[in-house]
């Protein structure tokens, strides 16, 4: 099975290759592709090199990706994660690398948002509907909010570096990375990429992106923002990021109703509650794709002003997409602006 994919929804809806006529010149393009983490991936190669060839290299991007599914799903019973999940013990939990990088890169943005980024926040999801199981016919009464909340909390964990390993301060803990793992897949692809000297590519899993170099047409990729509407998909934004990595997190695909009141997939870990503000979905830009997917997910908790005002402080390329009574306003940072020319 997969990493569940819950606390981040991507909306990015397309890569485009625009600005170019019929009497430009083409390059070649190499496409690899699949299914992971409950979603797909795809990978595009401007002018590949010979080696290594295509079927080889397709194997070593599944492979990586299968990697990375053993190590932190929590859909495996026997995963890494599944198993520091299901650890009782007071002692330190081995972790491997990868699982070390992506927890201390989750606490990291934890503590930098404030606790809007929460990779304990799973069973609140859970509770509200929104995890595998079915959903209830009625909202969580109160009393079974705050249980779950009293056992969740970034600093609940406690990561070493040498050797890599977690303690659980709370042994009924449950860590879900679904909002930082797709992002760091697609760090680790491109990464596999570049080992062999290819500067020209495009890595995207479920819509978070690495972008480097130039496409088939010779121009910079170019994204397409998704407008924030459950009922169809069109293009709202373009926009221009270089060699960068871009994630999108958004709330308008996966909710429900019940008399009268939307509940959104995202549950904002301080209430234990879903958001209930005006912001649609938020895209960053920034050098590696696990930050971007963390960051979107914490200012999608934030909502519209306190997320700007964390975004412009930390100087972040941020686009807020945020609900009107009309449609919805583009507000970029600072830093996105120069993405949109």
């Amino acid at each position: 099975m997969h990493i569940r994919l819950r606390a981040s929804y991507s909306f990015l809806l397309c890569v485009l290759a625009l600005g170019a006529c019929d009497s430009e010149t083409r390059h070649h393009l190499a496409q690899f592709h699949g299914d992971t983490m409950g979603t797909t991936w795809t990978v595009k190669i401007t002018d590949p090199p010979v080696q290594p060839d295509q079927v080889a290299l397709q194997k070593e991007l599944e492979d990586e990706l299968r990697s990375i599914n053993n190590s932190m799903s929590t859909y495996i019973d026997d995963s890494e994660l599944s198993r520091l999940n299901h650890y009782r013990d007071s002692k330190p939990f081995p972790l491997s690398n990868p699982l070390y990088t992506v927890l201390d890169e989750a606490l990291r943005i934890s503590q930098l948002s404030g606790g809007a980024f929460d990779v304990t926040v799973g069973p609140l999801v859970n509770l509200w509907g929104f995890g595998p199981e079915p959903r209830m016919d009625h909202i969580p009464d109160e009393a079974d909010i705050r249980e779950t909340l009293s056992h969740t909390g970034a600093n609940k964990i406690r990561l070493q570096a040498q050797p890599p390993a977690a303690t659980k301060l709370d042994p009924d803990v449950y860590i879900d990375l679904s909002a930082i793992a797709k992002g760091y897949a697609v760090d680790r692809l491109a990464d596999t990429i570049e080992r062999y000297g290819i500067k020209n590519y495009m890595v995207e899993i479920g819509g978070e992106l690495r972008l480097h170099g130039i496409n088939e047409r010779g121009k910079p990729w170019t994204i397409a923002v998704e407008k924030p509407d459950p009922m169809s998909r069109s293009a709202l934004v373009l926009i221009h990021p270089g060699s960068a990595a871009v994630a999108t997190s958004g709330d308008y695909r996966n909710y429900y109703e019940e008399n009268g009141i939307r509940y959104s997939h995202t549950i904002n870990p301080a209430t234990g509650r879903p958001i209930t503000h005006k912001l649609a979905s938020v895209t960053v830009i920034t050098e590696r794709c696990m930050t971007a997917d963390a960051l979107a997910t914490a200012l999608m908790v934030m909502g519209p002003e306190r997320g700007l005002a964390f975004a412009q402080q930390h100087k972040l390329a941020v686009l807020f997409l945020v609900k009107t009574e009309t449609g919805f306003d583009s507000i970029p940072t600072d830093a996105f602006k120069p993405y949109l020319n």
